[in-house]
């Protein structure tokens, strides 16, 4: 019981000597008979250790390319528009550290090191991939679902050296689910350019840059962008506004809270399903914009979907 209940908090850190302290933490509890650690003892000490790791995975983050950055010997690979799952070495969870129920045959092999990737199917399916993955009851819809790996986090050495371990694992535990995402080396900024002419082409989300000279870290860097012709922003709904004309007794548009405080009305994007059942107040949406006004307000912003994850 105590080693399921330990497996079942989500990590905040898995990295150097605190991972370290977690694992022996649980090595502790699962010897300590009942007779010798109290029950006071036993819950104070899975409190301490499991609160360390309560919250979201400390991932990395891309910031926007400004077209000013010097890329040239950068990578490029495709952004994929699906949900981001962190596996720990024994879990899977979402970026914000929502645990995840793949079925036992999709994880199969996966490796006691921690991976970072996407769980995609296929461009613009974006609702269908979220269906799936969010429901805690495995379906067949795991079938079509690949996780396509774009970093092993806290592995020593440069990008590429980090991401062939995971492909030298999978190389000697087969999964068919799980891919690597190719890496192109960018010798001058048309490769790039010409990249996400062809990833769009194809309705495709965008291209991620990233400096492949880095040791690993979290959080936002400049060493790592994603590049698309259009600029998104999560923000969440603390409104429905009823609309008028054709949207009379339907959603007209919600009222959006940024990260930073600021709000607005979020008013175009919206499918007639979306308009007859907008989504709560205090869910998390998606939305494309071009800019911002003076008073950080996003330009000509067009709803794109619900996040759930």
């Amino acid at each position: 019981m105590v080693v399921a209940a330990l497996e079942d908090r989500k990590l905040k850190k898995t990295m150097g000597d605190t991972y370290d302290q977690y694992a022996a933490a649980v090595s502790m509890l699962c010897q300590c008979s009942f007779n010798r650690l109290s029950r006071a003892g036993l819950i104070f000490s899975l409190f301490f250790y499991s609160s360390l790791f309560a919250g979201e995975p400390a991932l990395q983050k891309p910031i926007v390319y400004t077209d000013q950055e010097n890329i040239t010997g950068w990578v490029m690979s495709e952004k994929l528009d699906g949900i981001r799952g962190y596996w720990d070495g024994i879990r899977m969870y979402t970026r914000k550290g929502i645990p995840l129920h793949p079925p036992p045959w999709f994880i199969e092999n996966f490796p006691p090191f921690s991976l970072d990737g996407e769980l995609w199917s296929k461009r613009s399916d974006f609702e269908f991939i979220q269906s799936v993955v969010l429901d805690q009851t495995p379906g067949e819809g795991w079938e079509h679902i690949t996780y396509n790996i774009f970093e092993v986090p806290n592995e020593k050495g440069d990008f590429l050296f980090r991401l062939n371990r995971a492909r030298t694992w999978f190389e000697a535990h087969k999964n068919t689910h799980a891919r690597i995402i190719p890496q192109i080396r960018i010798k001058e900024k048309s490769d790039m350019e010409e990249f996400l002419k062809e990833i769009e082409s194809m309705e495709g989300e965008g291209v991620i840059l990233k400096n492949p000279d880095i040791s690993y870290h979290t959080g936002r860097s400049p060493h790592i962008l994603k590049v698309k012709n259009f600029q998104d922003m999560e923000g969440v709904v603390i409104g429905i506004n009823k609309g008028k004309g054709k949207y009379k007794n339907l959603m007209g548009s919600m009222t959006v809270k940024l990260e930073n405080g600021t709000t607005f009305k979020l008013g175009t994007g919206f499918s007639d399903k979306i308009r007859h059942t907008p989504p709560q107040p205090g869910s998390t949406v998606t939305f494309k914009y071009h800019g911002l006004t003076k008073n950080g307000i996003p330009k000509f912003a067009s709803f794109l979907r619900v996040r759930q994850d």
